[in-house]
């Protein structure tokens, strides 16, 4: 996640991903689950970071064929001060990430397997402070901190594994309802497993990224202004159950219970 809606052309090369992935054209997989004691919960993978960060490196080269790679250093020098002092913080090697910003009105930002991350002009334009850029790196680093894109990859290829599977048993038993039965597995899978997971993708990334920013010193109040002003950006927005990311009101409702547990920053 992307911190909102991702790119439509990064968007475009996700879903040629899945498609290679799903066809079996890419990589042979085996899955697991793995436990994360930071996230406390359970991971199911079956690609690795390695073969995430393999993938993502096609599509960021491609973006920035295609896209205006800005040079100006009003936006370059703030994405790179805040963004080192954030992965730093996150416990990662600054030298092994990269980051670049994109000219484009687009209020938006994402993370790429592979320690990518990329902003567009359009949000950094919208930021009053350096805290606010600290809340979407903290969220993007955090994406990828927790391979995040390899377990919704691995979802997908799950899902696809079983709605294969049930379409082929469906069309056995009653191939007259074959087509509505197959849309409803369908309808199911999407908004019962995959959308959900997601959601829980984007508040994982934003409970995290506040910790980051915190320990690198910004102040963790400035994401609940950040969001306040995201979500007065208007346009038309779908019910959280048919959404891929949290309502503005979910978001800034975790995010305050995470910032009272905070610890207190030290004064100088």
């Amino acid at each position: 996640m992307a911190i909102v809606m991702s790119d439509q052309q990064v968007t475009m090369s996700r879903r040629e991903i899945i498609r290679g992935l799903a066809c079996g054209s890419v990589f042979a997989f085996t899955g697991g689950c793995t436990y994360n004691q930071e996230l406390g919960r359970s991971q199911f993978m079956m690609v690795s970071r390695g073969q995430m960060a393999q993938l993502a490196g096609t599509a960021w080269t491609d973006l920035k064929r295609q896209e205006r790679v800005s040079t100006n250093s009003r936006y370059t020098r703030r994405l790179d001060k805040v963004a080192e002092r954030v992965v730093l913080a996150s416990g990662e090697n600054p030298s092994q990430w990269e980051y670049e910003v994109f000219e484009s009105e687009s209020i938006n930002a994402f993370a790429l397997p592979g320690n990518k991350i990329g902003f567009y002009t359009g949000i950094i334009d919208i930021m009053d402070n350096d805290a606010q850029v600290a809340t979407v790196a903290g969220h993007e680093v955090a994406h990828v901190k927790f391979n995040h894109s390899g377990e919704r990859y691995s979802q997908a290829l799950a899902a696809q594994a079983g709605l294969t599977a049930a379409s082929v048993a469906v069309a056995a038993s009653d191939s007259r309802n074959y087509g509505w039965a197959v849309s409803a597995l369908g309808l199911g899978v999407q908004f019962g497993v995959l959308l959900p997971f997601s959601r829980r993708h984007e508040l994982e990334a934003d409970r995290f990224g506040v910790r980051y920013m915190h320990r690198a010193g910004y102040e963790p109040r400035e994401a609940l202004r950040f969001w306040e002003r995201m979500s007065q950006q208007g346009g038309n927005k779908p019910p959280e159950y048919m959404s891929t990311h949290p309502s503005d009101e979910t978001r800034i409702a975790q995010l305050r219970r995470e910032i009272a547990l905070l610890p207190p920053r030290p004064t100088a």
